[in-house]
């Protein structure tokens, strides 16, 4: 679980250039929370969610702060979603979640990464079927059974449930459990320090990526990367050891 949030945070964490965009991301999500459910995140749990995420990631306070003030203003960037799906080098299944004030351009974007790995851009819906939308949450912890009675309890429906051998709690429910789910997991064990809480797009299988296919796979998640718009890349591939 949390494979796709946690791949791209390292790939992007590579360079100071990349932490830039890392930060200008947030400050979309952030700004975009924020106008959509309020300013003020104990009243608003998904912004909640998104700043202490920011913090984790080691987002300064400043580009927290100013994201929330323009959406507390009377003006601010017209941001909307948009999610592209396709098959990446190797076959493998592919979405593409984006914020864009600009969709043709954004989706002209996208479409040449697409293009220049040989790869190819789909319909809606084209390989979403094949992830489940879930909302995942990984955090310290070895006592499996409690957790999984505290979200019973609270009439969470747990898709999946299992400690690894970091001793490290990982729970994935439906996406429009999210809040819910936090909101157990909390009450029941106090503070929880989470390595991965989101909702994401968690494969329901995986494509095996060869060799040959490799460095093709590396400059298409780059190409995508690279690209402001982008702000989540879910894939079901399985590179080599």
């Amino acid at each position: 679980m949390g494979r796709a949030y946690q791949n791209r945070k390292d790939s992007m964490a590579k360079t100071s250039d990349m932490k830039a965009r890392i930060y200008s991301r947030y400050g979309r999500d952030i700004y975009m929370s924020a106008k959509s459910g309020g300013t003020d995140p104990e009243g608003n749990l998904s912004l909640r969610s998104l700043i202490e995420r920011a913090k984790r990631d080691q987002v300064p306070t400043h580009v927290i702060e100013k994201a929330i003030a323009k959406a507390n203003g009377p003006d601010g960037e017209d941001f909307a979603a948009a999610r592209y799906e396709g098959f990446g080098p190797g076959n493998c299944m592919v979405i593409v979640d984006c914020l864009t004030d600009n969709p043709n351009r954004t989706y002209a974007d996208v479409r040449q990464a697409f293009i220049k790995t040989k790869s190819k851009i789909g319909t809606p819906g084209v390989v979403a079927h094949m992830f489940d939308h879930a909302a995942v949450m990984v955090f310290a912890g070895h006592d499996e059974e409690a957790v999984l009675e505290a979200l019973m309890d609270a009439d969470v429906d747990v898709m999946e449930i299992e400690t690894d051998e970091q001793q490290r709690v990982s729970v994935m429910a439906p996406a429009a459990e999210h809040h819910k789910a936090l909101n157990a997991l909390n009450t029941a064990f106090g503070d929880i320090q989470y390595e991965v809480e989101e909702v994401q797009f968690v494969p329901k299988g995986e494509t095996a990526i060869g060799d040959d296919d490799r460095e093709m796979f590396d400059k298409f998640m780059q190409m995508l990367n690279e690209l402001d718009d982008v702000q989540n890349i879910y894939t079901d591939a399985q590179l080599p050891e």
